[in-house]
């Protein structure tokens, strides 16, 4: 069959105007440009937290003599250094564990005042805590544990021979504050109470008989000092 110009030219633009419809069809369904997408970091304070404090030991002067309701004892009081250590599972929810040594002279009280001796003192704490978070920069909190008091380098005096005061259990109530200065660092101040009673003797003393009975130490902690959150 022979094809006209006429018909041929018309074919001819029909098929050009089909390709240019398609064409635009085909811009348009062109996916759009989608903008990178950037993943947000958020950071987070590190569970860990250090403290280093001033630490003042303040005992409860109370004691008994088995042998002679008579006397009675009482320790010193000193001033150390001591370090912490805390670990937050939430932003609530710690633990804390307390790191010094701090040493007591005992005395005997009541009949007489006898220089019995001093034994030095390594109370490792560790208390569980609730901190407040809703306070901003002020963060107070709360705590209670268990103490374990191990008596070392015991030494005796005036006539009283072979000191021994046991390593004992206790427990521990806490309170205090951070004031933090910035994400990292801070102020803290602390108070813990232990409850600590333990057994104690001597193999002989100036009132010519061995001596054992109770001391009732029971002291306060109360410590002020820097806080580092890691």
């Amino acid at each position: 069959m022979t094809i006209s110009s006429r018909n041929y030219a018309r074919w001819m633009v029909g098929i050009s105007a089909g390709l240019f419809a398609f064409g635009a069809a085909a811009a348009d369904m062109a996916p759009a440009q989608v903008a990178p997408v950037v993943d947000e970091v958020i950071s987070s304070p590190s569970p860990w937290q250090v403290r280093v404090r001033a630490l003042g030991v303040i005992t409860k002067d109370s004691g008994s003599v088995d042998q002679s309701s008579a006397y009675g004892l009482e320790y010193s009081d000193t001033v150390i250094p001591e370090v912490d250590i805390s670990y937050f599972f939430t932003d609530n929810i710690a633990a804390e564990l307390i790191l010094g040594t701090t040493y007591a002279k005992i005395n005997t009280t009541g009949a007489a005042d006898l220089d019995v001796g001093k034994a030095w003192l390594l109370p490792p704490t560790l208390t569980l805590q609730y901190h407040f978070t809703d306070l901003g920069a002020f963060k107070p909190y709360v705590g209670a544990g268990i103490n374990y008091s191990m008596f070392y380098n015991q030494s005796d005096k005036g006539g009283f021979k072979n000191l021994d005061v046991k390593n004992d259990f206790g427990w521990a109530l806490q309170a205090g504050f951070d004031y933090m200065l910035d994400e990292h660092w801070g102020l803290n101040f602390d108070v813990k109470k232990i409850f600590l009673e333990t057994d104690w003797k001597v193999d002989n003393s100036p009132l010519g008989v061995p001596l054992s009975g109770k001391a009732k130490i029971d002291p306060w902690l109360i410590g002020a000092g820097v806080t580092y959150r890691f």
